[in-house]
């Protein structure tokens, strides 16, 4: 496996693991890569510093301090497990609705069923066009497994 860091135009950086090189320019090619924030599949390989695992008598130092009010790593991971828990609470209250999301979303806003918390899934071009229509929805956070997937 290799990890490359990829950016889209608006100069979103996100990191993606491919089985080759072969593997990520084959799914480029295709339009498979997305930008998690902003959808573009105009993906480009980002500046990215080597990963080179320090000398085996050498003592590896301790990560620099973030400057300024940079938050701190265990400040991240808390913000990170408070989201993860709030999304989780919401889900609770939320039905899940698996591939009828669009059309269940859609029938809500145009008035033609009662509106209430779902969730569920939607192609990118799905949501793009619930957008465009008006209808007011978000990407989750975090992924969802459907309840028919878990254990």
């Amino acid at each position: 496996m290799i990890v490359f860091d990829l950016r889209c135009p608006a100069a979103h950086v996100f990191e993606a693991w491919f089985g080759s090189s072969a593997a990520y320019a084959d799914q480029r090619e295709r339009g498979l890569i997305a930008c998690p924030i902003c959808g573009d599949t105009d993906i480009q390989k980002a500046l990215m510093a080597p990963n080179i695992g320090a000398k085996g008598n050498r003592a590896v130092a301790p990560p620099p301090k973030p400057a300024g009010d940079a938050p701190t790593p265990e400040a991240i991971k808390a913000a990170i497990a408070t989201v993860a828990a709030a999304q989780a609470k919401m889900l609770e209250q939320s039905a899940w609705v698996g591939r009828s999301f669009p059309d269940r979303a859609r029938a809500m806003h145009l008035g033609e069923e009662k509106v209430a918390p779902i969730h569920g899934q939607a192609t990118l071009a799905e949501a793009r066009a619930l957008v465009d229509e008006g209808v007011a929805i978000a990407p989750l956070p975090f992924p969802v497994v459907p309840p028919s997937a878990q254990n």
